[in-house]
């Protein structure tokens, strides 16, 4: 349990520097950011597959690469450009309140796991965590209710980010599962992933660019193209193979009503990137959130401790 913990507080370090990244970029399409991302993580991934090409091709199957399929666009593709739009049209609080609902909604999924543990032994653990989330976005709310962002924006910005919450709560439960019986290991599966979605990031660039879409066709300096790469390429390999294998392992050794409340790590890295960034410290209701978030989560572990370990 100790390793599986940890590798998802690896995982949330690294994942919190990508919620930065479309504010930061904020000139280049949500569907721009998505694809150069994903097309970097399928080179990245095909090159550490190589040597174990032939053996990892013996054991995949159809069943395997339709779920592939499935867990590229949901948890990537369509996950991050949902995330990216939601950010960019509804601000990073809005989206972050509601994507913050994501250990709720993973606990909620995995409640019918064999491993799982009763959601009424988790009640206060999901409060607490929950009240954390609300605290984080209280006072960015209240100080900016209209986030700069026309009311239409707003509106599909929510939409946004609602969508993303739906794809990554169905990603994580299905991921999970299909990896407690995996014929593969965390890293070859990060791997297979990242190369199904390189390959379907590709093919999007290829239709976009034919079809001579507006997202597609942006005009910035050299500088910003060259920090657009970095950050793409930063992404790709921290954020998607590393970030993933890391949460592979993490999801193969804990159950579903655990590992869906250490996502938590992924908003308390952002917060502490975001304060890192702009070089001031936390105000009092993020300090509350950031320590009803831990409370939470160590509350959680505690409570699927077996009962001599407490």
């Amino acid at each position: 349990m100790k390793r599986g913990i940890a590798c998802a507080v690896m995982a949330g370090a690294v994942w919190g520097l990508v919620v930065l990244i479309p504010s930061l970029l904020p000139e280049f399409s949500p569907l721009l950011l998505s694809c150069a991302r994903f097309v970097l993580y399928g080179a990245f991934s095909l090159i550490l597959a190589l040597p174990k090409a032939r053996s990892l091709w013996q054991r995949l199957t159809w069943a395997d690469g339709l779920l592939l399929l499935k867990l590229a666009l949901t948890g990537n593709l369509i996950y991050f450009m949902l995330l990216a739009s939601a950010i960019q049209q509804a601000g990073v609080a809005t989206t972050a309140l509601i994507i913050g609902v994501l250990p709720v909604t993973i606990t909620l999924a995995g409640r019918g796991d064999q491993d799982a543990l009763p959601l009424a032994r988790l009640r206060w653990p999901l409060l607490l965590i929950v009240a954390g989330i609300a605290c984080i976005n209280l006072h960015t709310l209240l100080l900016d209710s209209t986030g700069g962002h026309a009311l239409t924006q707003r509106l599909l910005g929510i939409v946004c980010a609602f969508g993303a919450l739906v794809c990554w709560t169905w990603f994580a439960t299905d991921n999970a599962r299909y990896l407690k019986t995996s014929r593969f290991d965390s890293g070859e599966w990060s791997s297979l992933w990242g190369i199904t979605t390189g390959v379907l990031g590709a093919l999007i660039w290829l239709g976009a660019d034919f079809l001579q879409l507006p997202a597609m066709q942006i005009e910035v300096s050299e500088q910003r193209w060259q920090q657009f790469w970095l950050a793409s390429l930063a992404c790709a390999v921290l954020g998607s193979w590393f970030g993933n294998r890391m949460w592979n392992a993490s999801s193969r050794r804990l159950p579903l009503t655990l590992s869906g409340q250490l996502i938590v790590f992924e908003t308390v890295f952002s917060l502490l990137y975001g304060f890192l960034y702009l070089q001031r410290l936390p105000g009092l209701l993020e300090s509350v959130a950031s320590g009803l978030l831990l409370l939470g989560v160590i509350w959680a572990v505690r409570r699927h401790l077996p009962h001599s370990a407490h």
